[in-house]
């Protein structure tokens, strides 16, 4: 590879979502040496965890072998360098000196692809959000140096991922956590000619040589004292006019469609698990038994699909525990069916199926929850040399009231 290529992703680094634009990447960077730099959580207990499943991410998904780390010398062989969730300030710590001299002289040689996302990709600029300290331990909002790797593209910006974030609720939490209150005290303080340049969640800006392409579910922003210019995904503009705007150049940018549409991977959903879970949950309330089947069984394989994801922890357990609530229900309807004929009669055998499955695949802390699920629900079951069978505990029923599982 001999042209700068860079990848800024505002999440969704390690999730279905991004699946199609790492596989493009990987190709536009012509293999090689491929490198993960653990330094944003490296500080955490489960970092080697967190390292595995991202190795296990991309092995899986992108079919890409990965080297956690290696150090110096590795980064420099490296065709091909990612990071991603963390803290922004401790992997600044850790890579001043020679690790960030070697990303510069990645970007300005052309010799790697840099995929930097989430609290990697705030260390990009010239200046960096101190996410921990300000959403999580109070400190006064403020900037903190970051790598200024950007410069190099001629890009004088404060990188802002999770740029679209919803997860406060009731309070703002877009702006990586700051939300605008703390976000526009915060550009007073922004050297003159310094802008925003905000990435929305499982959206990504990739940077090709003189080609900025906009990917994913959501838009590039570029911010200049509460004035914003975004271009959405599917979209397109020069690198010269992405200067121009962070330089405050106007706000009229050429967009077109990109020139190179990505290659569309069937497996990787273009909406991110909480909303695959919310529109599980609607379905769930409104559907009859075969939809209310459907939709658990839905949330079931969109939970398997992002339990790579490195951020989606909180996530998938929220989902799971989603799903539980739907199969108590399942169960209690089935344990005090109305009268006339049982509407969910066929309901438990298939989740019965399901964990089946789950244990045929050795996932039997699931398989463990979905049986547990039943019970409170008011249905047993019972594993038999033949099948497990089923039977409900609020009624006096048979034994074999339920047929064995295929």
């Amino acid at each position: 590879m001999s042209r700068q290529l860079i990848v800024i992703m505002g999440s969704g680094e390690t999730s279905p979502t991004m699946v199609g634009v790492h596989k493009e990447v990987v190709a536009r960077a012509g293999g090689g040496r491929a490198v993960l730099l653990d330094a944003p959580y490296g500080f955490q207990e489960n970092a080697a965890a967190i390292s595995a499943k991202a190795r296990a991410y991309f092995a899986r998904s992108v079919g890409l072998d990965v080297d956690v780390d290696g150090g110096l010398a590795a980064l420099r062989r490296a065709s091909w360098v990612f990071s991603g969730p963390g803290s922004p300030t401790y992997a600044l710590e850790r890579w001043r000196g020679e690790v960030e001299t070697a990303l510069r002289d990645h970007l300005r040689a052309g010799r790697a692809a840099i995929v930097f996302a989430s609290a990697a990709a705030c260390t990009l600029g010239r200046l960096t959000v101190p996410v921990y300290e300000i959403y999580k331990a109070g400190a006064p909002a403020r900037w903190t140096p970051g790598l200024d790797v950007l410069r190099t593209l001629g890009l004088d910006v404060a990188v802002v991922p999770h740029y679209d974030n919803a997860e406060g609720g009731t309070h703002d939490t877009r702006y990586c956590y700051l939300g605008e209150r703390r976000l526009s005290a915060m550009e007073r303080d922004l050297p003159p000619g310094v802008a925003v340049l905000g990435v929305d969640e499982h959206t990504a800006v990739i940077v090709d040589g003189a080609t900025v392409e906009v990917r994913g579910r959501g838009a590039m922003t570029v911010r200049r004292q509460g004035e914003s210019v975004a271009v959405p995904s599917g979209e397109a503009l020069a690198l010269d006019e992405l200067r121009a705007l962070v330089k405050g150049g106007g706000t009229a940018v050429r967009r077109r469609p990109s020139e190179r549409p990505p290659e569309r991977d069937a497996a990787a959903p273009e909406i991110a698990l909480k909303d695959i879970v919310l529109a599980c949950r609607e379905r769930f309330e409104e559907g009859g038994a075969a939809a209310k089947v459907e939709a658990i069984l839905r949330i079931e394989a969109a939970v398997a699909e992002w339990g790579a994801d490195t951020e989606e922890d909180e996530g998938t357990e929220w989902a799971r525990t989603i799903m539980r609530g739907m199969i108590v229900r399942l169960g209690e309807a089935a344990a005090d069916p109305p009268g006339g004929p049982d509407p969910l009669a066929a309901a438990v055998p298939a989740l019965v199926g399901v964990r089946d499955e789950l244990r045929r695949e050795a996932r039997y802390r699931l398989a463990d929850r979905l049986r547990d699920a039943l019970a409170e629900g008011g249905v047993e079951l019972r594993d038999t040399p033949t099948g497990t069978r089923w039977h409900r505990t609020e009624h006096e029923r048979p034994a074999d009231d339920g047929a064995p599982s295929p």
